[in-house]
């Protein structure tokens, strides 16, 4: 039997510039809609994503009173968007999502209507029961790449010759050195894929296939993977194993992130990873990653998981002894600075980040506006 289309509103801070968030509401949006679904993106109406969401049929915007149709369903990304959302339709039910396990702007939302709550690694669930959500209400919704989009590139050869930093965070203030010498001292070319290196990769697909090993962590160790990289997980929380067959199992969990950076970076604990390279293996993790993280299988998941609480939800209504948090003038004032702050172009944001007086004022803002926890 043919089930209906879902209509899906898909909340985000920002979609523009490109972070791991920004690319699997685009992911996700466009899967969705090649699947028979009318997803809408609730964020700020800025960048390429944009335009790609657009040119693909999908209605993106950031005021939720333009929108003419009720969605059946809200996968909410960052506290504010997706509270606003849920407050926005009385009568639709909501799953939240963690992508951070850190960063305030994914502090956990209670409404009684979420339902179900998700994280992206072992981590970012642990953060939303920590925050009081019960272990029953959630779990891991693994990321994925678009393995249409990320084909498989010639196989490795049986020595490294080029390699890639690819990440937003890498800079030469932190541990790109490292990883410089290391390379260096491996006689490997070394490039940087990043928006802090200066060098932001716009279509990553285009470009990993041109490397042997890669440095990279989360979404994008797992794109990297997909390609046919071997993978060494680095990033400026740590210094993690380049990715085996025989570890696949273990930091899947993880999400090839922050819960598997557990060494301190430094040249010699990079070289160590590096010599372990073998271009066999890593096409076995390659075959695992195209088979077992594709996107349309998880975007199956999620909407199995959609069905699943838009029945719940028909059945139980709201349990009025839920809790939900109260629409407080702090709250209010908090999302429209950061919209306001999220608005200004990205070289605005920069600029201002650079004086020391405005990274004050941010670190304050954000201790004092941010909306209390539970």
């Amino acid at each position: 039997m043919t089930r209906e289309p879902l209509r899906i509103l898909i909340t985000n801070q920002e979609l523009w510039p490109l972070s791991g968030t920004v690319l699997y509401v685009r992911d996700l949006a466009l899967e969705l809609r090649r699947q028979g679904h009318v997803p809408v993106v609730f964020s700020l109406t800025i960048g390429e994503v944009v335009r790609e969401l657009r040119e693909a049929g999908v209605l993106v915007t950031d005021r939720l009173r333009h929108l003419d149709r009720r969605p059946d369903i809200i996968q909410g990304h960052h506290h504010a968007q997706t509270m606003a959302a849920v407050r926005n339709w009385p009568d639709v039910p909501a799953v939240s999502v963690c992508h951070d396990h850190t960063s305030p702007l994914d502090r956990t939302p209670f409404h009684p209507r979420i339902r179900r709550y998700a994280g992206v690694s072992r981590v970012c669930v642990a953060r939303q029961v920590a925050d009081g959500v019960p272990s029953s209400k959630t779990g891991l919704a693994l990321n994925w790449v678009d393995t249409d989009r990320f084909r498989a590139r010639d196989p490795l050869p049986a020595r490294p010759r080029r390699a890639l930093v690819f990440s937003n965070y890498a800079h030469s203030g932190n541990y790109l050195p490292a990883v410089q010498q290391a390379c260096a001292d491996c006689g490997l070319a070394l490039d940087v894929a990043g928006i802090s290196s200066g060098q932001a990769a716009l279509r990553p697909e285009a470009i990993l296939g041109r490397y042997d090993i890669v440095f990279a962590k989360a979404k994008a160790a797992i794109e990297a993977m997909a390609v046919g990289a071997a993978v060494v997980l680095c990033d400026s929380a740590g210094l993690g194993p380049m990715v085996s067959s025989d570890a696949f199992d273990a930091l899947r969990p993880m999400n090839f992130g922050f819960e598997a950076l557990a060494a301190p970076i430094s040249p010699s604990g990079l070289v160590q990873e590096i010599l372990r390279y073998d271009a066999v293996d890593a096409a076995r993790v390659r075959d695992r990653v195209r088979a077992e993280a594709s996107l349309p299988g998880a975007v199956e998941r999620l909407t199995g998981l959609y069905r699943d609480v838009i029945a719940e939800h028909r059945r139980s209504g709201v349990d009025p002894h839920a809790y939900e948090e109260p629409r407080s003038l702090r709250e209010q004032l908090y999302m429209r600075m950061e919209w306001a702050w999220l608005s200004m172009p990205a070289e605005r944001r920069r600029s201002l980040r650079s004086l020391g007086a405005m990274r004050v004022l941010l670190r304050a803002f954000r201790r004092t506006l941010a909306p209390a926890g539970r």
